[in-house]
């Protein structure tokens, strides 16, 4: 009787089918797939299927700009480059893996050594292996024979040209030099926050990376990362002016940060909003993973654009939340509405304006947050929210809604106005900055002046407030702000709580 092959015995045989005839189509086009990789964008379409042979490639228009920005580097025109990214996007395979290999091979340049780090030992050892074994591979070998390695260790080898990568920590980058100096996510998440580690990460960064470069004047240091605080390395450069050119492409388009560097690259998109990589990170699961991080890891990891957890304007720690506010204080509902209606297929962002209804009380000098509502509604919802809060709040609560500039803004606010008929409601001209009408709150709030009313809403809000001014959203900032000028400078008191 004869045995019928394994599960194992199966899939290697089909294994060692798929690569005999991967051999005999690079036999057939050898000239072919070496024209295609004289890019680095092809070299990485072709390469892809030997270090992963099971997943198919996802392209997506960064890696292009990723690509050129790199070969800009090759060619000279780049010696200092910080590319700002999300995880997820194949930096590290990118700048850490295809590109040095690449120069090696396809570009001849099996010369240059690479200085390579990370934040930890496993992932420079992770790429160190990726690049090894890519160079090392029957598809390689065949197209530049020419490259052959005589040392190969877990964190280093050399190969027959006198080219080397050499892969360390970076807590330890005082050894080693590169024509290439490779930084590849220099903070952990987990330590990023700390002030110690921080400052360590920094400093090193500032006082041992230049002196890693074989050539001071033409070897070139590339930093890749995402953002995890304002004062992380990227934070360092940008801040000192250190002359990086800084690529910088957040998740969700951003208009007002658009990025542009020296070699005539502008991000392409035109919309709020519009996604980096929708070929793997669609609206969908951006939504999603945007709900597990929060704001804040969204803001910097996402986005690029990090602010202090514990605040800029505002600290967490400084809204004590109590159980209920005196019965006979002053009260007023602040409304900020948000400009665009989220159902508007115009509309491109997944992560609309809020309107949001802030009821605020003081007494004896103490600020009290009862109650915010906050919804994405069409224009109609907000008619039915506006009433229906004012119902709820009662008429002795008085109401105030922003009007904005310009003939429809009156109109808009008349409409409103009317619909409440028989509260005390007013609508009022927003002027100056956010950031300007929020300074009064935020020194009150530091005074521990301003206290938050137990609730459901409570870390909504605090997850905006600790972020602002550089929060994606600041609807329910703006509502305080509104309600604590109202107590503060009208005559707004509760008739319900005088009877």
């Amino acid at each position: 009787m004869v045995a019928l092959p394994t599960m194992a015995e199966i899939r290697a045989e089909k294994a060692r089918r798929e690569q005999e005839r991967a051999r005999e189509r690079l036999a057939r086009d050898i000239e072919g797939t070496r024209e295609r990789c004289t890019t680095l964008a092809g070299f990485i379409r072709e390469a892809w299927p030997v270090l992963e042979p099971s997943q198919p490639y996802v392209h997506g228009w960064h890696i292009d700009v990723l690509c050129e920005h790199l070969e800009a580097v090759t060619d000279g025109m780049i010696t200092r480059l910080l590319i700002n990214i999300p995880p997820g996007t194949m930096k590290s395979l990118v700048s850490s893996v295809f590109w040095p290999a690449w120069e090696w091979g396809p570009r001849g340049l099996p010369g240059m050594r690479y200085l390579t780090t990370s934040y930890a030992e496993k992932f420079v050892k992770r790429d160190t292996r990726r690049m090894r074994d890519l160079v090392q591979s029957e598809w390689y070998r065949t197209l530049w024979p020419e490259i052959g390695l005589k040392r190969a260790g877990e964190m280093s080898f050399e190969n027959t040209r006198m080219g080397n990568r050499e892969g360390v920590p970076f807590q330890s980058l005082t050894g080693g030099r590169g024509d290439r100096v490779i930084i590849d996510d220099p903070h952990s998440t987990e330590t990023a926050e700390s002030p110690a580690e921080r400052a360590t990460t920094t400093r090193i960064f500032r006082e041992s990376v230049p002196t890693r470069l074989n050539n001071p004047a033409t070897s070139a240091i590339i930093v890749i990362m995402q953002r995890l605080h304002a004062d992380d390395v990227s934070g360092q450069i940008v801040k000192l002016g250190l002359g990086y050119d800084h690529l910088m492409l957040p998740m969700e388009f951003e208009p007002d940060r658009r990025s542009s560097t020296s070699i005539g690259f502008s991000d392409p998109r035109s919309a709020e909003g519009e996604l980096l990589f929708p070929e793997r990170f669609p609206r969908a699961v951006v939504e999603r993973d945007k709900k597990i991080l929060g704001s804040y890891a969204t803001a910097g990891q996402l986005q690029q654009r990090p602010a202090p957890r514990e605040g800029g304007m505002f600290k967490r720690a400084w809204f004590d939340i109590v159980d209920a506010a005196p019965a006979r204080a002053r009260r007023v509902r602040r409304w900020d509405f948000a400009a665009t209606d989220p159902r508007d297929p115009k509309t491109k962002s997944g992560d609309p304006d809020w309107t949001v209804g802030l009821l605020l009380a003081e007494a004896g000098g103490v600020y009290y947050i009862e109650h915010v509502t906050r919804d994405r509604v069409s224009p109609a919802g907000v008619t039915r929210m506006l009433r229906t809060t004012a119902e709820q709040d009662g008429k002795g609560i008085p109401v105030r809604i922003p009007q904005d500039p310009g003939a429809a803004g009156k109109s808009t606010a008349a409409a409103q106005i009317q619909l409440l008929a028989g509260w005390d409601v007013r609508a009022s001209a927003e002027t100056g900055s956010k950031a300007v009408r929020a300074a009064p709150v935020s020194a009150q709030a530091e005074a521990g002046n301003i206290k938050l009313i137990r609730g459901p809403w409570n870390e909504a809000f605090l997850e905006e407030v600790s972020m602002f001014p550089n929060a994606a959203h600041d609807d329910q900032v703006d509502g305080l702000s509104g309600a604590f000028a109202e107590l503060v400078t009208g005559s707004t008191y509760d008739l319900q709580g005088a009877l």
